[in-house]
């Protein structure tokens, strides 16, 4: 029988919150329609923002968003994005589908979105298209309170008071649709276009975040920390989950064991990047000042038939709730160093949390998996370990048959586990080192692994109360069924 060990008073790292943070580019519907459909529209929403959404995003406690991109940051221009509608100017998106971009949405609209969440903005800066002047100006235009040519053009633009950017990136996967760069040239850039991203007001300083790795580029990782590591404070991570190579991705919806247990152990290479990439950084960085910042992961399948190519809409079923479960777990594991991520992406893109069509909205598997981790977010990670839980899978593509992290926040303790196995259920018994729980309260999510939710059956997966628990002493036992995911708040 498997057996969770938590030792509840050995703290090893903190979880910061915007860990389980998120990623809007503009790319298909993820933002116009799902997000955005402006303050005329039909569809209820608060200054242009869907009522329907931002009310279900703030049950997860979203804690920070990147935006505008993404491939799209690197072909932004701002200033198309900010005053009267009618006179910005519009674009083709030539990375996502070749539509137009009216722009619309902008530097405005996304601080109101971040406002009506309650979370951080992490803006991503132009350097593959764009200039030092115009990302130095961008930063000014929203963070100077003073007298200035662009703190005053934003005061004629509506807004008198400066926002508060937390997070900026200097340019976006910079090894690929961002410029094709080494990162020795990239390197020299960065170091250039950071030092124009100033602190105005006496303000806390804005967290600088260089472009980092694409999954497994040591090299790159290396040449950025050895260049460059005393002028940022984060360095970002890519890592798709698209077991059968960009060609032949793969149905959502339609796929059979192998594929389960493929995607699994793509997942899983997580940790991997994360224990690789933080042992580089560890050489230059050995206090761990710089974050690791994986503020692009999630899966990666063909888009539903009969969609546009370019919006990279896809469905979202079991298989992505423990894909999201194993990938938040290992977040926390290693937290010492990961101080961001951002799934990708928010709504209608990829491995998003919803869908929407129309007026109509469904949240997936992969939002209740957020929601059952919303208690790790701020949390102390504690150690834990479990012992008899064996391997699952096929011969070519073992994983673990469970996966598990717990954390402590205001005296609850939080333990999270996935059971990675599609067939088998699992007797488990989960030991406090001293405390003896005077309340459990507990929530499952499960189902056959192609299982998703329709605009037709939306709640074909949904998180539900999990009271199959006898506690005794120290001790806690409960069956996993395949395929779950349990979240327990213990106190």
């Amino acid at each position: 029988m498997p057996k969770l060990y938590i030792n509840e008073g050995k703290k090893l790292s903190h979880i910061n919150p915007e860990v389980y943070g998120h990623f809007s580019e503009h790319l298909g519907r993820g933002i116009y329609g799902g997000i955005y459909v402006g303050e005329d529209s039909d569809i209820p929403n608060v200054n242009g923002m869907r009522t329907d959404v931002v009310e279900a995003l703030k049950k997860i406690k979203v804690p920070v968003l990147r935006w505008p991109g993404g491939c799209f940051a690197d072909e932004y221009h701002w200033m198309d994005g900010i005053g009267p509608k009618e006179g910005r100017k519009k674009m083709i998106n030539t990375h996502w589908g070749g539509v137009l971009e009216d722009n619309s949405f902008g530097t405005h609209e996304f601080m109101e979105l971040c406002a009506q969440l309650g979370c951080k903005p992490y803006i991503n800066g132009n350097v593959g298209s764009g200039t030092v002047r115009e990302m130095s100006e961008w930063v000014e235009y929203m963070t100077f309170a003073g007298t200035s040519p662009m703190a005053d053009l934003r005061r004629r633009n509506g807004r008198e008071d400066p926002w508060r950017v937390d997070y900026f990136g200097v340019g976006n996967e910079n090894w690929g649709c961002g410029g094709n760069m080494t990162p020795e040239y990239y390197g020299n850039l960065y170091r250039r276009y950071q030092t124009y991203v100033r602190n105005y007001n006496d303000q806390e300083p804005i967290f600088k975040i260089a472009c980092g790795p694409n999954g497994d580029d040591y090299g790159w990782c290396e040449s950025l920390m050895a260049s460059c590591h005393n002028y940022m404070d984060g360095l970002s991570l890519h890592y798709y989950v698209c077991p059968n190579g960009w060609n032949h991705k793969g149905s959502a919806t339609e796929f059979d064991k192998d594929a389960w247990y493929k995607t699994l152990d793509a997942a899983l290479f997580m940790e991997e990047l994360l224990r690789r990439h933080s042992a580089i950084m560890d050489r230059y960085d050995p206090e761990k000042k710089v974050g690791l910042i994986v503020d692009e992961w999630g899966n990666w399948f063909d888009v539903e038939p009969g969609t546009n190519p370019g919006f990279l809409y896809q469905q979202n079923s079991m298989r992505d709730a423990l894909v999201a479960a194993v990938t938040l777990n290992t977040f926390n594991k290693h937290s010492d160093r990961v101080k961001m991520a951002c799934i990708a992406q928010m709504v209608n893109v990829l491995q998003s949390v919803i869908l929407t069509e129309g007026d109509r909205m469904l949240l997936t598997p992969t939002y209740h998996v957020f929601h059952m981790y919303r208690g790790h977010q701020g949390g102390d990670l504690l150690d834990s370990c479990l012992v008899g839980a064996g391997q699952t899978g096929t011969p070519e593509h073992k994983v673990p048959s469970l996966q598990e992290s717990a954390s402590r926040k205001d005296g609850v303790i939080t333990v999270t586990l996935a059971n990675l196995s599609m067939e088998e259920e699992y007797p488990v018994t989960a030991a406090l080192a001293e405390m003896v729980p005077t309340q459990v309260e507990a929530s499952i999510l499960t189902g056959d692994m192609t299982a998703h939710n329709t605009f037709q059956e939306p709640e074909t997966v949904k998180e539900a109360a999990f009271d199959a628990i006898s506690c005794s002493g120290k001790e806690m036992s409960f069956t996993m069924p395949p395929c779950s995911v349990v979240s327990l708040r213990i106190r």
